[in-house]
């Protein structure tokens, strides 16, 4: 296992859309335990292959609900509900913005077994899958921000001051 680059905005690579996966091979299943590797070692929630250079349809995610998830080729089956809320995202980092996602998603991929399953999620899980399967067509979440993006330098200086 091994901690990889994660490509930042500005990259060409986040703006391409990844390709299916067709078979589990050594490469990909090494892929996947570095995409959990580097997502934690980043303090990030998901990680899409897109964002460590690989333009395939992969996607980690732990939301600390005691799971982990791989999707393999994720295909949202259906969205309800909403929810408004700060989204961050480790290609673009030190920012962060207002977004609105589906409150509840079902979407359908293949497992590290490339078996197929569906998983239905709601709240952080549900910002999460979207966000990264967005990330899979080539879009960041900047693209839907309601308002500005905020520096998060400039928001803990502004906490700081406030202690004095």
């Amino acid at each position: 296992m091994a901690i990889r680059k994660v490509r930042v905005m500005g990259d060409e690579i986040l703006t391409k859309a990844c390709k299916p996966v067709k078979e589990m091979t050594p490469r990909i299943k090494e892929l996947i335990d570095d995409m959990f590797e580097t997502m934690y070692e980043e303090d990030g929630v998901g990680l899409a292959a897109s964002q460590v250079g690989v333009l395939r349809q992969i996607v980690t995610i732990d939301v600390d609900d005691g799971n982990q998830y791989v999707l393999i080729n994720p295909e949202i089956l259906e969205t309800s509900g909403e929810q408004t809320g700060y989204e961050g995202c480790l290609s673009v980092p030190g920012k962060r913005g207002i977004v609105t996602r589906p409150d509840h998603v079902k979407v359908r991929a293949l497992n590290e077994d490339m078996e197929p399953y569906e998983l239905e999620g709601d709240g952080l899980l549900a910002r999460a899958i979207c966000h990264e399967c967005d990330h899979l067509k080539g879009s960041l979440y900047v693209d839907l921000v309601e308002g500005k993006l905020e520096d998060l330098a400039d928001l803990a200086e502004e906490e700081a001051e406030g202690e004095d």
